[in-house]
């Protein structure tokens, strides 16, 4: 029961009022006045205290007030007596009904039109539990519809209108799947990439083929086995020898000598070219010719000519030229693959190099060793075998990387991509 409103403060029409408070309230009281009195706001305080909703007070504050709404009201429960303040109740009246306005407008009708929630409100007071029961059901079923319509709402915007192409929504949802969207998507893409880009793609060069030099491994183990039958070590050791104890350069002149005597005119062949003595007791003479005949040289020579191969084909910087040459062709795919299908350039240029550089170490060093002793023939050893092979694997791999290639150029070439 309310038994005085004891004081109100900044709310509505009521800026600061404490006379009510000597004004009981019975159980039937009567309170008229003109319109824009306060009735409505008395109504709203009271709905206020019921609910606890601090709305209908807080959006009736004075204008240009200065203190906050303050309201303190004499009622069953207390005390203390039910205070509005800083915008909470300290206590609410729960079993306390308004009807006003508001509850017409939310329960029966209001305005000129008669709305549907207005008729279902109005099912609700007249039907009873059970009508209530049912309504309430029917609620929630209207909510979920209201729900889900507002689901397909939100997605039916998500699409854009340029989309739709002129179909409706729902025309545009039963189109049929592609299995292939993303691809043709991709390729009007690559195809809108070409028409923006047509300079860039007049300028670019297509795919450089990769190489890499072989090793002509039946050569360098023919030399490395070659010898001379009528030529053994020990004479060829004992001449060198003798060259050793001869100073610098003592191996080219001797040899100039030696030809140089042996187109000499008989009988003179067999007097020294140098010294006019005769050389036919000479202990060196026979080895002489044996170490400095055409043979030998030839033999020499070829060494000479493997390892001279050998080091123009597989120069140090080879490698750093190749290893150029595939991030060349990586940054030329980036490029290309905008606008076409291209294959994966999955090159281990790291591994080749090693590889490469492993080979042709292990060659040089046979080849060094049989230049210091030509007359002794050498096996290559199974290690050096090995990273050979390896070597070839790499080279036989770049083949089919270069048949991609040549396909990948002839797409290029092709051109269908330019003038879209």
């Amino acid at each position: 029961m309310i038994n005085s409103f004891h004081f109100l403060r900044s709310v509505g029409c009521f800026d600061a009022v404490a006379a009510a408070a000597n004004i009981p309230l019975g159980r039937l009281t009567l309170i008229y006045a003109e319109n824009g009195r306060g009735k409505t706001t008395l109504a709203a305080i009271l709905r206020s205290l019921a609910t606890g909703n601090a709305i209908p007070i807080v959006e009736r504050r004075r204008l240009a007030a200065q203190h906050p709404p303050h309201v303190v009201i004499n009622c069953a429960g207390g005390p203390p007596p039910a205070m509005f303040q800083n915008g909470a109740w300290n206590r609410t009246l729960p079993n306390m009904v308004i009807f006003d306005d508001v509850f017409v407008d939310q329960n029966i009708y209001s305005g000129l039109v008669v709305g549907s929630d207005h008729r279902q409100k109005l099912h609700e007071l007249i039907l009873g539990a059970q009508g209530v029961a049912l309504n309430q059901q029917l609620q929630r079923l209207v909510a979920q519809i209201e729900t889900h319509n507002g689901t397909l709402r939100v997605r039916a915007a998500a699409i854009p209108v340029t989309e739709l192409g002129g179909l409706s929504v729902d025309a545009f949802c039963a189109l049929p799947a592609n299995a292939n969207i993303e691809r043709e998507i991709q390729t009007i893409e690559r195809n809108l990439a070409a028409s923006r880009e047509q300079e860039p793609i007049r300028n670019t060069p297509a795919f450089d083929l990769l190489t890499l030099p072989a090793f002509d491994f039946a050569t360098i183990e023919r030399v490395l086995q070659a010898s001379l039958s009528d030529l053994d070590a020990a004479a060829a050791a004992r001449v060198q020898s003798h060259l050793a104890t001869a100073g610098t350069g003592a191996e080219e002149w001797i040899a100039e000598g030696m030809r140089r005597q042996a187109e000499r005119p008989a009988p003179e062949t067999t007097v020294c070219i140098f010294c006019a003595q005769d050389l036919a007791g000479s202990p060196v003479i026979g080895h002489y010719r044996a170490y400095f005949s055409e043979a030998y040289r030839g033999l020499k020579q070829s060494v000479d000519d493997v390892l001279a191969t050998l080091d123009r084909v597989h120069y140090g910087n080879a490698a750093v030229t190749f290893e150029r040459t595939v991030r060349v062709l990586g940054e030329r795919r980036q490029f290309w693959s905008r606008f076409c299908e291209l294959p994966q350039l999955e090159i281990d240029t790291a591994t080749i190099v090693h590889d490469w550089h492993a080979a042709r170490d292990g060659l040089l060093l046979i080849l060094a060793a049989k230049q210091a002793a030509p007359l002794d023939p050498i096996v290559i050893p199974a290690e050096v075998r090995a990273v050979i092979e390896a070597y070839e694997a790499h080279r036989t791999a770049l083949t089919a990387t270069n048949q991609q290639l040549q396909q990948a150029n002839q797409t290029i070439a092709a051109g269908a991509f330019l003038n879209q």
